[in-house]
């Protein structure tokens, strides 16, 4: 049957997409030995098109699943006005990935691969020999000889020569590499390079932790700090210490010690992983990060072969496993633990009852505690499995002028409220029946929650507050500790630290604007700090209704001080984001979460933490991180110096120990090892770069910056950083090229456009964005995980109608999703007459054109709905129907929804000419001139060009933040070919 759909939309004229039949999955499947040969039928494609494999790529074979097209051929006529000659012979030991902006040359032989070892899938190489770690590409942008561009003091020219086919895309590795990883496991010895961040794979850990839970910017570390140097690369490890594992990998052993703690190193206090050593028979352990022998404790001794291996060590996981927990003794308890208490503070103030706020936030507490149809499960015979962690307990309060408080003890016939009014002295109203068991007082906590969108609609107070809400919330949980759960939707301007509009509009890139990015209020500096003591930490679920200011650097401050995060729901409208707000508030309660957490990252000699960032307290530098709460979505950025020099013939270590109490109520330290090679002159580093890791350090290290610096600083930098990075391997490590090539390491051939997208982003952008979004986003970025950071620098986006029939459903032999391409982020990929779904991990899109096919909407949405006015506008979901499309598209937001970070994979309409949305379409299509910066091929014009000045000594740095805004707004200052 779906074969016949594309017959459907052959009606009117289709303009074909370049990128539609430029599948990988084509060439894969020519040589995995992991894909069986199938016939793809057209499905919803446009008829008379040339087949999915017509586009050739010379120099590739069969037996290279991973063989690029080469661009290099052809180029000579895009480029021959910039006057260089041919490019020159390359040795074996200088062939490097680069563009060519000179004459084209023939593609050279492949390179050959390890017998047995398959080529390296992470991007699609092309047909010529390369070094390891460095990879030809071609298709460099070009100039007219007159246009200049110093550093952004002239503008870029943006006539069509350049082919977009030949620059790094950043959609085509993802696709080869989610292919590959369909059915391959990643062992975390035997790879030196982790995959890309925005796919998901199976991690085998073999005594290296897997890349969810720590990813080193550079995986072979340079001996010296001028090697770095010469690199431009940042030294760092983002970690994710809770970070969710897929199915199929071993959960993290617990490991009990007794009193005695798991075995440690007593001069750095290093934990026992599995590259320390044994020695003297094994009554010797020699740390792995500081070269001290200790003594082996006699209940843990066991003796070694002749090789030095402990005979016991393939019983002890934490001789095996880079990434364990072990339970610890008292000495490391701060109080008594106890399974987590959530607390949920729920706004009851008139925006809240009107919007649909507050029925939607109680509808998500439901959906959190119990499940999605909490009244049918209640009618069911059969007991519900809990959804919270055992012995876990929660408690409501509820708050607009006052503070309410909800006794639920089992038994009752109704909850009972207790009022506090005393706002300048909170305090808690109940002793007993606050926190209870979500399975012994189900029926009052459903029948409460059921009843609040109602109680309150007669009093309707418009002014809530909040800053003694949270005072009393944390009387409450200060002997125990716990997570909180808090609803807002309008700025709270009552009571005790009541806030006010300090966002005038005013003052766009100043000093001004900065103070508005941080809090200058000391009763929430001073709240904050008190919660991350007694380890507590708060989620906001902050929702601006008429999309009004609400001072989110005041209230996020509590958040990412604790540890927490916020929602932020800029203009809600209650049909359309009430899904979207229930499946996050559900996930934030069921996300595996720590509490009192300390952490503590380690590293050998030869190297020293410099700096961290993300969501926590330290109170001075080298300081232990506190933290409130800790989930499975939030990631630290941990930077390194050099306070000596490396030993070339050891590895580099580090372990970072997170201590804190689980869910359960256990106190545990979970312990994440990670080892690097160390080498002389940094030409190894090239080999190993991890582009998603150092992507995330830079914007983490950008982000902590937005309150100290100017925006236009802070872009200014960005742009220097990714030059440096180029220019460094290009000067040193490259070998010999003429100048009209831009060289780039294999392993960063999409960097550039990961930093373009991230100077597109909120949190940086030029012009005028609300600081409340602005902050919003900088703050996400500070403490979000690398698959977050590079879905939101650079979307995915599907194409619904070339979806061919065997598309998202399960491979008959593999058992795997089969996974359609993405695009790339350009409207130039776009099809008149297509419907695409566009997820940069915050929301999902579902753009349609105007002269979308009646068929196809039909068998989306189902009958009656021929034409996109005749669509809901706050459609959230798909309905299910027994259509082909239909089954398709609900299959692939599924996956959508398990390769993401905190935010709901609920989709919002964007239809052309109709809806708003339009707009936030037009701003993930990263590669197009938008968001005050240059489009993609511009870019690297920019980039390639200011290589170039480096090379020759003319590169000047100063005055960057004003001459490079310069430029910016020239380019910018035209209207995109989207909105003609």
């Amino acid at each position: 049957m779906a074969d016949q759909y594309g017959a459907y939309y052959a009606s009117g004229q289709h303009i074909p997409n370049p990128n539609a039949y430029n599948d990988p999955r084509q060439q894969y499947n020519n040589a995995s030995p992991y894909q069986p040969q199938t016939n793809v039928p057209q499905g919803y494609g446009q008829p008379g098109l040339p087949p999915p494999n017509a586009q050739q790529f010379p120099g590739q074979t069969q037996a290279q699943y991973g063989q690029e097209q080469s661009g290099v051929n052809g180029l000579t006529t895009q480029m021959s006005n910039m006057g260089v000659g041919a490019p020159a012979s390359r040795r074996k030991k200088e062939r490097h990935a680069y563009h060519d902006l000179g004459q084209s040359t023939a593609a050279a032989p492949p390179p050959p691969t390890t017998p047995g070892m398959p080529a390296d899938p992470r991007f699609i190489q092309q047909g010529q020999a390369s070094s390891p770690g460095m990879q030809p590409i071609s298709g460099a942008p070009v100039m007219n000889a007159g246009d200049k561009l110093r550093m952004g003091e002239e503008a870029v020219t943006t006539q069509g020569r350049v082919d977009p086919e030949q620059i790094p895309s950043v959609a085509r590795a993802r696709d080869v590499a989610t292919q590959h990883y369909q059915t391959t496991v990643y062992p975390t010895m035997e790879q030196h390079l982790p995959p890309p961040a925005a796919i998901p794979f199976v991690a085998y850990d073999q005594g290296n932790s897997a890349p969810k839970f720590a990813r080193l910017t550079v995986n072979n570390i340079p001996s010296t700090a001028e090697s770095l140097h010469s690199t431009g690369l940042p030294l760092g490890l983002i970690l994710q210490p809770l970070a969710p594992q897929q199915e199929g990998e071993q959960p993290v052993p617990v490991l009990e010690f007794g009193e005695a703690g798991p075995p440690r190193c007593r001069r750095c206090r290093t934990y026992i992983n599995p590259f320390m050593t044994f020695k003297s028979g094994g009554n010797k352990l020699v740390c792995n990060m500081c070269s001290f022998a200790n003594d082996v404790p006699s209940e843990y001794f066991a003796p070694t072969d002749p090789s030095g291996v402990r005979v016991d060590r393939m019983q002890r996981p934490e001789l095996m496993l880079g990434t364990v927990e072990f339970t610890v003794p008292k000495e490391y308890w701060s109080k008594e633990p106890v399974a987590l208490r959530y607390l949920f503070l729920i706004d009851i103030t008139q925006e809240a009852i009107n919007r649909g706020v507050l029925a939607a936030t109680c509808q998500g507490i439901l959906r959190a505690l119990y499940g999605t149809d909490p009244e049918q499960d209640a009618e069911s015979e059969e007991p519900q499995p809990p959804r919270l962690p055992v012995g876990s307990k929660v408690g409501i309060v509820t708050f607009d002028k006052e503070v309410q408080f909800y006794n639920l003890t089992a038994g009752l016939a109704t909850p009972q409220m207790m009022v506090m009014p005393d706002l300048e002295d909170p305090f808690v109203a109940l002793a007993t029946g606050l926190f209870v068991d979500p399975v012994e007082s189900k029926l009052v906590i459903t029948s409460l929650l059921t009843a609040l969108p109602n109680m309150f609609t007669l009093i309707k107070n418009p002014e809530p507050a909040l800053l003694p809400t949270l005072n009393a919330a944390l009387a409450a949980l200060t002997a125990t500790g716990g997570k909180i759960i808090c609803s807002l939707s309008t700025l709270p301007t009552w009571g005790p630290g009541k806030l006010h509009l300090r966002d005038d509009g005013k003052g766009r890139d100043t000093d001004a604007e900065r103070r508005l990015f941080t809090t200058e209020h000391p009763g929430f500096k001073k709240t904050a700090s008190a919660m991350v003591s007694a380890g507590i930490g708060v989620d906001f679920f902050v929702a601006s209704p008429g999309g009004g200011y609400m001072d989110i650097a005041t209230i996020g401050h509590v958040s990412r001080l604790t540890g927490g995060e916020v929602f932020f729901y800029p203009n809600f409208v209650a049909p359309r984001d009430s899904l979207k707000l229930m499946n996050e508030i559900e996930h934030a309660v069921t996300r595996e979460i720590g509490f009192q957490a300390l952490m503590k990252v380690r590293c050998s000699n030869g190297l020293q933490v410099a700096s961290y960032q993300g969501a926590f307290l330290q109170h001075s530098f080298g300081a232990d991180l506190e933290i409130g709460t800790i989930d499975a979505d939030k990631a630290i950025g941990v930077t390194f110096s050099y306070d000596g020099k490396l030993d070339v013939k050891l590895d580099a270590h580090f372990q970072a120990a997170l201590l804190y109490t689980s869910a359960t109520g256990q106190r545990r330290v979970r312990c994440i090892n990670v080892v690097a090679g160390a080498n002389e002159g940094a030409a190894d580093t090239m080999r190993t770069v991890d582009q998603d890791a150092v992507v995330s350090i830079i914007a983490k290290e950008a982000a902590s910056k937005v309150s100290e610096k100017s925006l236009k600083e802070i872009r200014a930098n960005l742009t220097e950083r990714t030059i440096d990075i180029l220019a460094g391997y290009r000067k040193n490590f490259s070998g010999s090229h003429p100048p009209g090539q831009l060289v780039l390491p294999e392993h960063l051939k999409e960097f550039s456009m990961y930093m373009l997208g991230l100077l597109k982003s909120r949190a940086f952008k030029g012009g005028i964005e609300p600081t409340d979004r602005r902050i919003h986003s900088a703050r996400f970025l500070r403490s979000c995980g690398v698959t977050e950071t590079a879905l939101y620098l650079y979307p995915r986006i599907y194409a619904v109608h070339n979806l061919q029939a065997e598309d998202c459903f399960a491979n008959a032999e593999t058992g795997q999703l089969v996974v359609p391409p993405t695009l790339r982020a350009s409207y130039s990929r776009i099809e008149e007459g297509g419907v695409y779904i566009v997820d940069n991990g915050q929301i999902v899109l579902l753009w349609m054109h105007a002269q979308v096919s009646p068929n196809l909407l039909e068998d989306l949405f189902g009958p009656g709905f021929a034409s996109l006015q005749a669509l809901d506008p706050q459609l959230n979901e798909l309905p299910v129907l027994e259509t082909h499309l239909n089954a398709q598209v609900r299959n692939l937001l599924q996956y959508i929804s398990t390769v993401r970070g905190s935010k709901a994979a609920t989709i919002q309409l964007a239809r052309q000419g109709l809806d708003g949305s339009e707009y936030e379409f037009a701003r993930m299509l990263v590669e197009d001139r938008n968001n005050e910066q240059q489009s993609y091929v511009d870019w690297l014009v920019h980039v390639h060009r200011s290589i170039q000045m480096e090379l020759s000594g003319q590169r000047k740095k100063e005055d960057k933040a004003v001459e490079g805004e310069s430029v910016v707004q020239q380019l910018t200052g035209l209207k995109a070919p989207y909105w003609n």
